[in-house]
């Protein structure tokens, strides 16, 4: 993991086309801006997790959907 100090105004660059600014810092919490371009999918990492769970279980039912069809 590469860990970097930022302040207020300040942004960093990932892969040419997403930038990240630090737009506020409120006791614990920063506010970041994010800017990718639109088929760049951004989530917070709760949200991510959540839509895998989802993804899975979708998987895996349908697989025994499909499997209990056969036979």
């Amino acid at each position: 993991m590469l860990a970097l100090s930022r302040k207020k105004g300040e942004a960093l660059v990932i892969n040419n086309n997403i930038e990240i600014t630090v737009l506020e810092v409120k006791g614990d919490q920063v506010k970041l801006g994010i800017s990718a371009p639109k088929e760049v999918p951004v989530y917070r990492k709760e949200v991510y997790l959540q839509i895998q769970e989802s993804t899975k279980e979708a998987a895996e039912t349908t697989s025994l959907e499909a499997l209990k069809k056969l036979f």
